[in-house]
């Protein structure tokens, strides 16, 4: 767990540290830029994910297929994430409007909105780049090789946090371009990790060991078994990140304080849940390969080692949130005078405060989540996901604004629905169902496959 683990958890530490980074500097120009690179940025993930989460389930499917013994079929499912990929980029520029209209019907604050919608038609196009990112970082996260995941991270790190530096502030003789710099950092960035995952992919060892050559074709069978377990994550992404997203835009509707104090919570919020993304990404991967090769004893295993990583680094992040608020709000402080964060800090606090009540409910979600993905189980995860997500921005609704109340004791109540993620995520899996599900049938030995082959036999 520890070898596949941790590369995703530095692998996704580096995606957080690249957006916390980027609003870091944003806060230094006003603390309305800080919160519209969060509101934009948020929502064009948001446009993304129905098909980010389809194609995020070749890693199961890649290490299905390498526990039972096909190599081969690993590169032909990740050509399968490719045609989807390519025929999902013009459906979402055609749904770039409805991103512009959301803004307007959450009722953005005008100092935000102009901002947040210069940032937004940005990234809209750099979508591709982070949907191609994704499916080739699951062929390495499925075959557990996920230093190369690692690598690729650092290396859009390193490009974007330096761009951005440049752009936003105007060094190198470049003009400074604020927020629109952030955007042009983060869209090269990418570019630029999805070429080192493209470099490794093509590799003539990689090549020979996949038959990664004989791979570039449509495949009925492999297609078919990618959309039946995969549109359930697809569909999971799409709702919760939608919920997600109408919950920050309802909270930022509430004012500028409020947006300010909302962006900086959620920025250290997503440093104790992202890397934690990685820790699910090794379970989904362990589980799959385990799951593949007719061991879920061992699955079951591998499942409660990734929990005790989860929680190790969970506890961490509660004793932080919980005892050193006010240091971690003002870490974002803009370097000048700034009235609208002077009043948000006192919010900050408390609503980080508050967070480190969820943190450890956050890691047994996500193991046991990446646990039944991994076995097959995408529907239970997906409905179980949705309705809680559902429930929570349901619940905001009614308090903002069929109640009326302030942001503060919304939050409460927000903290506690989080809860209940992790409990109903625990009781599916304990019910052992997950066992008994077989994604691809198990083989007692390795089918051999060669550079030339041409096509999986249809399974």
């Amino acid at each position: 767990m520890l070898a596949i683990a941790l590369p995703m958890v530095i692998s996704s530490a580096c995606d957080t540290l690249m957006m916390f980074t980027d609003r870091l500097f944003l806060s230094r120009t006003g603390a309305e830029n800080m919160s519209a690179a969060m509101g934009g940025g948020l929502t064009v993930f948001m446009m993304t994910t129905f098909f980010w989460g389809l194609t995020s389930y070749c890693t199961a499917l890649v290490a299905q297929y390498l526990g039972s013994g096909r190599k081969g079929h690993c590169a032909v499912a990740i050509t399968q994430g490719l045609i989807i990929i390519a025929a999902a980029y013009p459906l979402i520029l055609l749904c770039r409007p409805l991103g512009l209209l959301l803004f307007q019907w959450m009722h953005t604050p005008p100092e935000q909105l102009l901002p947040q919608t210069a940032y937004y038609n940005i990234l809209i196009y750099a979508t591709v780049i982070m949907l191609m990112r994704n499916c080739l970082s699951s062929f390495f996260s499925g075959i557990g090789r996920t230093r190369v995941v690692m690598v690729s991270a650092l290396v859009a790190m390193v490009v974007n946090i330096t761009l951005n530096y440049i752009f936003i502030f105007g060094k190198l003789g470049i003009p400074a371009l604020g927020i629109r710099g952030a955007a042009y950092g983060t869209l090269i960035g990418g570019m630029c990790g999805l070429l080192t995952l493209a470099i490794a992919y093509l590799r003539s060892e990689n090549r020979a060991e996949y038959c990664v050559t004989s791979s570039f074709h449509f495949d009925k069978a492999v297609m078919g078994k990618l959309l039946r377990y995969g549109y359930p994550a697809g569909i999971e992404l799409f709702l919760n990140l939608l919920a997600f997203d109408l919950l920050i835009l309802m909270l930022h509707g509430q004012g500028l304080k409020t947006a300010a104090a909302v962006t900086v919570v959620f920025n250290w919020d997503m440093v104790s849940f992202v890397p934690l993304i990685g820790v699910n990404i090794g379970v989904t991967s362990l589980v799959g390969r385990f799951m593949g090769a007719g061991d879920p004893d061992t699955a079951h295993r591998a499942t409660f080692s990734g929990l005790k990583l989860a929680l190790l680094y969970s506890f961490c992040t509660l004793i932080a949130f919980a005892f050193f608020p006010e240091p971690l709000v003002s870490l974002f402080r803009p370097g000048r005078g700034d009235t609208i964060f002077s009043e948000a800090f006192p919010l900050a606090v408390f609503m980080l405060r508050m967070a480190s009540l969820y943190v450890m409910a956050d890691a047994v979600m996500l193991v046991f989540s990446g646990a039944l993905r991994g076995a097959g189980d995408t529907f239970w995860a997906m409905c179980i996901s949705v309705v809680l997500h559902w429930i929570m921005v349901s619940v905001l609704a009614g308090m903002l604004y069929g109640l009326g109340w302030t942001a503060g004791p919304a939050w409460v109540v927000i903290c506690v629905v989080f809860m209940l993620f992790s409990g109903a995520f625990y009781l599916r899996y304990h019910s052992g169902k997950w066992r008994h599900i077989r994604v691809i049938e198990h083989l007692p030995e390795p089918v051999p496959l060669t550079e030339g082959f041409h096509g999986p036999a249809d399974i």
